[in-house]
């Protein structure tokens, strides 16, 4: 039902038609709903309880007003329950996690949402992670019981979200179509005439001040750099939860393990030989290209094979040797170092490492990692090589024994056969735990490494 005032006039029109309105009974399949034109007065509530006007469900849109009175649109709905509140809880976070900081909040509130629609991103111990709205029927977001960086927990109230039972999504704010107010003529001033300003005869000019001499310059700091004339600006900001996890686990690996790092140097030639040879193969057939990370996940899963204690792990009086190889791979993210966790290596090809690798960093990067993909590892790798590292000793990832930390490939002198050559030479690092692992078996897993790379052939002669 449709109801107009345009035929009345102003006050008296509105009236009628709502009045109308207010008389009608809702069908018990769809309800009633109506639109009514006219002069109304601008507090919508109030006009209604004072008139026995259901308002139920009604949106006002206000035109430009005269005195007292608003030219309007009212549409009103008579169904009992014509939209419903939909209220958002905070997301299970993955094993151990409890609560998160909320970083951002992308859906303001008045803003229209639909199924999946990321209202807001929460930073976590491990990960971030989005809160999105779950109901396939749009809604309107109404109010956050949450504000960005206050801390909150799995389960907890975060959004109210009004949504339509019908499924018609409720209407985005479009500007009212504007009637230009009546403009008061206001009379225009004359510009006073030039002619008519009697130009004030200069005053004598009183001879200039004399400037004071200028103070002696400081002597300048030694080395050139420029004393500074205030307070030089910094900032402060607030670090995030992942961030201050990161700290807390590396300084927690740092107190609780005996580290200490052995090192190696591995000639790359054989691997980038074999690289050059097949890599263009290798992307035709598998859609991935041919990378170094690969050859050293599959390296690593047999050194592991070879020499169970790096693979182990001390549970308070209990040493735990696991029989399966799972490896996680550091990735730089802007917020932080994560781990996803590549299953089973010893089981997978060259590819499947490659295109394992390739998700799962593309993934880290863009925070949609999930914390199942990066729980559970055995071993990690590090590589800061990508980044031009020479050398480092990399830090154990808790609970883990042991980490392989790779470097840059850079030319240099080498003695091959009894001659110095230019080589590409790669200098590895391997951080473990010496209240589990002894020297000796430190050396043999790196050296084992070391043999794999420079001839991966053995790796399908398993020798």
């Amino acid at each position: 039902m449709v109801v107009s005032a345009l035929g009345l006039s102003g006050r008296r029109g509105a009236l009628a038609a709502l009045r109308a309105l207010g008389r009608s009974r809702p069908s018990q399949q769809t309800g009633a709903a109506a639109c009514v034109w006219g002069l109304l007065r601008s507090d919508a509530a109030a006009f209604s309880s004072l008139h026995g006007v259901p308002s139920v469900g009604f949106s006002l849109r206000a035109l430009p007003t005269t005195a007292s009175w608003v030219p309007a649109v009212r549409c009103i709905s008579s169904t009992p329950a014509a939209w419903k509140t939909v209220e958002v809880e905070v997301p299970s976070m993955g094993e151990s996690i409890t609560e998160g900081t909320v970083a951002t909040i992308l859906a303001q509130p008045g803003e229209t949402v639909e199924e999946d629609s990321v209202l807001a991103t929460l930073d976590t111990d491990k990960v971030s992670m989005d809160i999105k709205y779950p109901n396939k029927t749009p809604g309107v977001v109404k109010e956050y019981k949450a504000a960005e960086g206050d801390t909150v927990t799995v389960g907890q109230l975060f959004a109210v979200i009004e949504e339509s039972e019908g499924g018609a999504a409720p209407a985005k704010k479009e500007e009212a179509p504007k009637e230009e107010a009546p403009k008061e003529e206001v009379p225009k001033k004359e510009a006073p005439k030039k002619e008519e300003t009697k130009k004030e005869e200069p005053k004598k000019a009183s001879p200039p001040p004399k400037k004071p001499e200028p103070a002696s310059k400081p002597a300048a700091a030694p080395g050139g750099a420029p004393l500074s004339s205030g307070p030089r600006p910094e900032r402060r900001v607030k670090m995030t939860r992942l961030r201050a996890r990161v700290a807390e686990r590396l300084k927690n690996a740092q107190n609780t393990y005996a580290l200490l790092t052995t090192f190696n140097e591995v000639d790359m030639t054989a691997l980038m030989d074999l690289r050059k040879a097949h890599k263009d193969a290798f992307l035709e057939k598998h859609g991935v290209k041919l990378g170094f990370m690969s050859a050293f996940v599959k390296a690593a899963a047999n050194a592991l094979e070879t020499v169970p204690a790096v693979n182990a792990v001390i549970d308070g009086g209990d040493i735990i040797y696991r029989d399966y190889y799972d490896i996680s791979v550091a990735v730089a993210t802007p917020k932080g170092l994560v781990v996803p966790v590549l299953r089973n290596v010893d089981a997978m090809s060259f590819a499947t490492v490659e295109k394992t690798i390739n998700e799962l960093g593309k993934k880290a990067r863009d925070g949609a990692l999930s914390i199942d993909e990066m729980a559970g590892g055995t071993f990690t790798i590090s590589n800061g090589g990508v980044f031009g590292s020479m050398l480092s000793t990399p830090i154990i990832n808790p609970p883990q024994s042991a980490i392989l930390g790779m470097h840059a490939t850079n030319m240099k002198p080498a003695v091959v056969d009894g001659q110095i050559v230019a080589r590409p030479l790669m200098y590895l690092a391997l951080t473990y735990d010496h209240r589990l692992i002894d020297g000796r078996e430190a050396v043999t897993f790196l050296k084992r490494i070391k043999e794999v790379i420079e001839d991966p052939r053995r790796l399908l002669l398993d020798v």
